[in-house]
Parts: structure tokens; sequence; C-alpha cells
């Protein structure tokens, strides 16, 4: 039986910008599929036209949401998580709900201090306005390509916008924010975990909303755990490496992996 794989977008992006990665994983022998969050329409055009389902959800019920797609498969899955998907990925493994996981682009879990001002910058059109926290929020085109697609030609970014942006509640990043002053916070996750499956940190030295500066914050929460934990940087890369041109080597990177992994 094919070892299922679960992809997990993050904030602003469709759950159908993972249809490359759903091809290349199912060639390599998985059985991948990439379930949209709560409240996300069928199609991006769909998402576009009603987005209110999606507000108001947060971290705690996007991990449930995924927690119940994992309890229906036949066997723990790999999990592969973007952005805020990637914080969820890490959420589920210490639940040892997941074989493995690899979370790209990872958003702040708790404990992570740093704060660089490009992060900021990226999540200004959510924090500029409190009442957000219970809305949907959009991004122009010009905000996604400074949080998204920075890395990339000016005409690819329009055309990734277009293809895939949708709105994203603002709970989220609420949350995250207010992480390290919560007991109880959401965006908590089990890193001291000591029996959990393997973990990539994937981190793109030219992203914006992440910045690679977070994702080693990341990796040293992990430090009083002995289970595998591996980083992975893409120097050259922003937010949008896992649905612009260079998505290709980002997978294959994640197959070998896995494949080192014996998974």
């Amino acid at each position: 039986m094919a070892t299922p794989v679960l992809f997990i977008h993050g904030l602003w992006l469709h759950a159908s910008s993972w249809e490359p990665w759903l091809h290349l994983f199912r060639d390599a022998g998985y059985d991948p599929q990439a379930p949209g969050w709560p409240g996300d329409g069928e199609t991006v055009e769909a998402t576009r036209a009603n987005p209110e389902p999606i507000a108001g959800h947060g971290i705690d019920d996007v991990t449930e949401h995924f927690a119940a797609v994992i309890d229906k498969l036949p066997s723990p899955p790999i999990l592969i998580g973007h952005s805020f998907g990637g914080m969820i990925a890490q959420k589920l493994l210490g639940q040892d709900r997941a074989l493995a996981a690899i979370a790209i682009d990872a958003a702040q879990i708790k404990g992570v201090l740093p704060v660089p001002l490009s992060s900021l910058k990226a999540t200004l059109p959510v924090f500029k306005n409190p009442a957000n926290r219970n809305r949907t929020v959009s991004l122009t085109a010009e905000q996604f390509r400074f949080a998204f697609a920075s890395a990339v030609s000016a005409e690819e970014s329009e055309d990734l916008f277009e293809h895939w942006a949708i709105p994203a509640p603002g709970r989220p990043l609420f949350e995250a924010a207010a992480a390290n002053f919560s007991p109880h916070s959401p965006a908590q996750v089990a890193t001291g975990n000591e029996n959990r499956g393997p973990l990539l940190l994937i981190a793109g030295g030219k992203d914006n909303t992440v910045p690679e500066t977070v994702t080693r914050a990341t990796l040293k929460q992990y430090r009083h755990s002995s289970a595998v934990t591996d980083i992975l940087e893409f120097a050259d890369r922003s937010h949008s490496l896992t649905i612009d041109s260079g998505w290709r080597e980002v997978a294959e990177e994640c197959l070998a992996w896995l494949r080192r992994q014996s998974l």
C-alpha cells in the first residue's frame, strides 16, 4: 500500500497550488492529497467569491481539521506543509499523528523569538486593524510580491498572484504573534517529543515573511529531542518556493530526504 502524503497549505494560497507536487509524489510511488483549510472553496475562484467561511478559523481549528483527515487514512501519513501549514505539520508530528514531516518556510512556533522587520511588513495587512482577527484579509498584488515572490520576476509574481492567491483568516497570525505571552498558545509544538518521526525544516534565504533566521531559531527549539531534525536552506529562494518556477528543485530535495529516512 502506498504511503499517504498530506500537503498542507498556508495563508493566502489555495490547496490547488500543490497540484504539481501531487503529480510528482504520485509518480514517485506515494499516495498524495492536498485538502483545503476549513471554509476554503473548491477552487481559487470560488474561495475569492465567498471568503466568509474562512473567517475566524485559528491554529487549533486547522490542526483538528487535518487530524480528522489523518484519522480517515489507512495508515499514518507523511506531512508536507508550507508557512502556517508547516506549523500545523509540526504540531501533528509532535502529537505522533504522522510518520514524518517537512515544514517549508514554517510560521513561527511558540518559543521562537526573532521577529524580523521584513516579517512585520509582510503581515502588516493583517495587523494594521485589530478587527482582522475575526475577518479574512486579502493581499494586493504588490503586497503578495513582497511577502511571497520577491525572488522572482515581477511578471512571474503577477502570474502566481492571479493563479493561486486567496483571502486568508487573520486569526492564526494574531495567535502566533501572542504565542510567547500565552501559557497555552495554539502555536505550541511538542518539540521535546523523543518518539516522533523525522522532521525536515526548509528555509528560503530571501524569504521576507519567514526569514531564514526564524527557521534556524525553530531548529533550536528541538534541541532537547534526539529525534531526527534536519534543516535545508535554499539561499536564493523566497516564500513562493513551493509554487514558483523553481518548485521542482524543492520537491525533489524533499523526496531525496524522505528516501534517506527510508520512507
